[in-house]
């Protein structure tokens, strides 16, 4: 583990976060291995990287997730 990937990867690369409507919002720059990560400590919820590269952390539920970003 180098040191670059212990402050870019998730959870300790979030820039910051913050719950919106129930989902649980990491900003910074994901992709798929921290939507792995995140699947295995949140077991049961439905996990996304948006179009901003930011996680979400949605409640369990049918179907895929829908970004915040994309509620109107």
């Amino acid at each position: 583990m180098t040191t670059e990937a212990i402050l870019t990867r998730w959870p300790t690369g979030a820039w910051k976060r913050e719950l919106i409507d129930g989902v649980i919002y990491f900003y910074g720059e994901f992709d798929q291995r921290d939507i792995e990560i995140a699947q295995r400590t949140y077991p049961g919820r439905r996990v996304l990287v948006n179009r901003a590269k930011d996680l979400e952390v949605h409640p369990g539920g049918a179907g895929p997730a829908r970004s915040v970003l994309d509620s109107s």
